[in-house]
């Protein structure tokens, strides 16, 4: 993982953050290749975050949805819960912040 982009934050990113990563595999049949460096968004991180009303969130795994410039998902589906935090952050227009 590399820093957060358009922040001086270090190696720190937490729910919503863009990063660039590369990435460790891939199916056979994908656009994006291993080894590739791609822009993704953060949509589940172990470490809690809090939340507005006082509460806290922390999800089971880490987990990134890869974006392409205009910050739009790559791939069609996302499995698994995604963070409501995420229509803070201005994603609420992408399908990410859509359950399917």
């Amino acid at each position: 993982m590399h820093p957060a982009l358009g922040g001086s934050t270090g190696l720190k990113a937490s729910l919503g953050d863009i990063i660039t990563a590369s990435v460790k595999e891939a199916a056979p049949d994908s656009a994006v290749k291993k080894g590739s460096v791609v822009k993704c968004v953060i949509v589940r991180t172990r470490k809690e975050t809090r939340r507005k009303d006082g509460s806290y969130i922390r999800f089971d795994s880490n987990a990134a949805v890869l974006v392409n410039d205009d910050n739009e998902p790559v791939g069609t589906r996302v499995f698994g819960p995604v963070a409501r935090e995420l229509r803070d952050k201005k994603f609420m227009k992408s399908s990410l912040s859509r359950r399917r």
